[in-house]
């Protein structure tokens, strides 16, 4: 399908003027393409990854590994889709080891380039491993909410605890779409 512009409305749900690179607490949901449940199963109330769900949690450390700005606080890969909380932090460097002071200051990449990057980087080797080079595997674009305070951080850290297990209500599950 050629895009539109008089049909394909896509409208930003950033908030306007804010600037995503700036230090703070995320909280993101990126799903699967078409809402395939290709990232694993519940059983029990627990996440079982399958290899592509293995793959994104792998994909989504890497995050924190690759930017030494940012720190992942709660996160959970459902069957499609993955909710986290990406902290931006002030700081260049967690810890001693991860850079000298004499090195310059890191240009933080902002909330959206980050996430298009763990997107990259698992569908990389997502599509390695179902032999699809070139297809896309998530959705585009993200939902993101700015975490205000640590209410909002408590209640959105119990939320993503807690998805697994309402997982047979939850509205991405395609058992419950109509």
């Amino acid at each position: 399908m050629v895009y539109n512009p008089e049909k394909h409305h896509r409208r930003s749900i950033r908030l306007k003027g804010y600037d995503y690179a700036q230090p703070g607490a995320y909280f993101i949901t990126i799903c699967v393409r078409e809402r395939e449940c290709t990232l694993g199963d519940v059983a029990d109330g627990k996440m079982v990854l399958s290899g592509f769900g293995q793959i994104a949690a792998k994909s989504w450390q890497w995050l924190a590994e690759q930017y030494p700005y940012v720190t992942l606080d709660a996160w959970v890969v459902m069957p499609n889709h993955l909710h986290g909380i990406i902290v931006i932090n002030d700081n260049d460097c967690r810890g001693a080891s991860r850079c000298a002071p004499t090195e310059p200051r890191i240009k933080r990449k902002p909330l959206g380039q980050l996430i298009g990057a763990f997107k990259t980087v698992s569908t990389k080797h997502i599509s390695q491993m179902r032999d699809t080079a070139g297809a896309p595997f998530w959705q585009r674009g993200f939902y993101e909410h700015i975490v205000r305070n640590k209410r909002d951080l408590d209640a959105i850290r119990q939320y993503i605890a807690d998805n697994p297990l309402r997982w047979q209500l939850d509205r991405d599950n395609p058992q419950n779409i109509l």
